[in-house]
């Protein structure tokens, strides 16, 4: 009879709802039903309290109303653990996963002699979440991570196994592949990590510097093992074979290496909480929520590099630099020299220059100017420090910059630009009658001591 009345009050209950469904709800019916529905799991975990401090019970702790006393259980473990794949009492998991076979998981890959074992673990988590959210099996940089994330981690020697949600595999302003975040599997519980590999490949790390480790070639290992976890590998399935389970465990030591590139760890020991070689001690995996972000347009083409300067048929400057001729005659030029300023003025001493936003040469005070002292409409007066390079040595030849003006300086450079001067004059004698300098020209010689340009 009381199962009967129980039946009625459901029916009763889900024929008043449905009434209420086809009819806009007041905000005082709905804020109730919210109320009623938290007080209900509130009441539950009073219940809960109440049973557990009973004296009878004597436990050694005691339970209260903590902020946490109107959530369920899943609910405060959603919150607040931060861990999805906790196992319900009496939830039932798939008997064997591999994720290989639903196309999530890549080739095996080499870390070679570099201790980068993390990059592989956390990028490899990455790679198959974004497959089984996306479809898309991307196969992502190791090397960027071991180039580029060194705020935790050191390159080839060691670093943490973690998946980091900035760990993303990508260039700056180029993403592929974004995750939202990462979470922790629950310490030393083989059930929460199987329910988390049944659900993705899952990062983990375990103790690989044993013996019996390093010359693995085929079978379940249940060889000797601690808890000393040195590797970062990561867990893509799990099985059972002849009553003996097993994780399937991804490496990164090429398919030479175990059953092509994987080994089968023993799985669910009785005597250990850890897992077989620490494999449920560290174990987490990424978080993806939605689609990758749209594929960046191709960067645009390096530029080309500047030509040389020209400054005639046979003598050049580099590029960013500027020819001065050091010995005019009428309309001709038989010396060079190279400013090493790009677009500058060359000062009508022939062995200076200033640059192109204060263009005027002060020759005597020895200043480059913005603009000239002699304009009636002066404002400003920006003074600049002149550019005093060496003469051009050859045709093509490179300019060098000069230090600061002083006795050493002008000395050098007054040499060099009678060294200028010399090889102008023997190119004049190879040059038609025409064109050789008068002994009055020759006399306009700039004086030695002057700086020259290159």
């Amino acid at each position: 009879m009381a199962a009967v009345r129980t039946l009625l009050f459901f029916f009763l209950s889900v024929a008043l709802l449905a009434a209420h469904s086809s009819a806009e709800r007041t905000e005082e019916e709905v804020r109730q039903l919210y109320e009623d529905h938290r007080f209900e799991i509130f009441r539950d975990n009073l219940r809960y309290i109440d049973e557990h401090n009973r004296p009878e019970n004597n436990h050694s702790y005691t339970l209260g109303l903590t902020r946490f006393a109107d959530l369920t259980n899943e609910e405060y473990r959603s919150l607040y653990l931060g861990d999805r794949y906790q196992v319900a009492y009496g939830e039932e998991l798939p008997d064997a996963v591999d994720w290989r076979e639903k196309g999530a998981v890549p080739p095996i890959k080499d870390q070679g002699s570099c201790g980068s074992c993390w990059a592989f673990s956390a990028i490899g988590a990455v790679e198959s979440i974004n497959q089984i959210v996306t479809g898309n099996l991307i196969v992502l940089s190791e090397q960027e991570l071991v180039d580029c994330d060194t705020t935790y981690n050191e390159g080839c020697n060691g670093g943490l196994w973690t998946t980091h949600s900035s760990s993303s595999s990508t260039m700056k302003n180029s993403k592929v592949v974004t995750i939202d975040s990462y979470e922790d599997v629950s310490v030393n519980d083989e059930k929460a990590l199987q329910k988390a590999v049944a659900n993705q490949p899952v990062s983990v790390a375990i103790e690989a510097g044993g013996r019996s480790f390093q010359l693995y070639q085929s079978g379940i290992f249940d060889g000797k093992c601690g808890t000393d976890l040195d590797h970062g590998v990561v867990a893509v399935g799990y099985g059972t074979e002849k009553a003996k389970d097993f994780w399937i465990v991804r490496n990164s030591w090429g398919k030479s290496w175990g059953e092509a590139g994987y080994v089968r760890l023993e799985r669910n020991l009785p005597s250990s909480t850890t897992g077989k070689c620490g494999i449920a001690m560290e174990a987490s995996y990424p978080v993806k929520l939605g689609a990758n972000p749209p594929k960046p347009p191709p960067s645009p083409p390096s530029p080309e590099p500047a030509p040389p300067s020209l400054c005639d048929d046979y003598y050049s400057c580099p590029d960013s630099t500027t020819c001065c001729c050091i010995y005019p005659y009428g309309k001709y030029c038989f010396a060079w020299g190279c400013c090493p300023l790009e677009n500058a003025v060359c000062c009508d001493d022939h062995y200076s220059c200033c640059p192109h936003d204060f263009p005027v040469c002060n020759v005597e005070e020895g200043l480059c100017l913005a603009v000239s002292p002699k304009s009636p409409s002066l404002s400003k007066r920006t003074p600049f420090s002149l550019f005093l390079t060496e003469t051009a040595a050859a045709a093509h030849g490179a300019g060098k910059e000069q230090p600061a003006r002083g006795q050493d300086a002008e000395a050098d450079a007054g040499e060099a630009h009678r060294d200028s001067w010399k090889r102008a004059e023997q190119r004049l004698m190879q040059a038609p009658e025409t064109l050789k300098p008068t002994p009055e020209s020759a006399a306009a010689a700039p004086p030695s001591g002057s700086a020259a340009c290159t």
